[in-house]
């Protein structure tokens, strides 16, 4: 069910998915060994900030044993996981 929840979204990857349309990826520096441009270095290092908090969020979220553990079916994932990124949110508040 993820693929429809993602349906017009953008979605972020590292470099193992060159030539899938369907995601951003960072820029590679050019085959002739020149370095890339300003511009081109300021949306990597962006996209490496975005990555980097998701990541850490993930990892966060699987300190909860539900996660850690979970074993229903996979169709409910998103939701499971949608209320503990809540119970997270609800922590780092209180």
């Amino acid at each position: 069910g993820i693929d429809q929840k993602l349906a017009g979204r953008a979605v972020m990857a590292d470099g193992a998915y060159r030539g899938n349309p369907d995601v951003i990826i960072p820029y590679r520096k050019p085959t002739d060994g020149s370095e890339l441009p300003e511009w081109k270095k300021d949306l990597n290092k962006q996209h490496r900030t975005v990555r980097a908090q998701v990541e850490h969020a993930l990892a966060r979220m699987k300190n909860f044993k539900i996660l850690r553990d979970y074993r229903r079916a996979a169709h409910t994932l998103t939701d499971t996981a949608s209320g503990i990124a809540h119970l997270h949110n609800i922590i780092l508040l209180g």
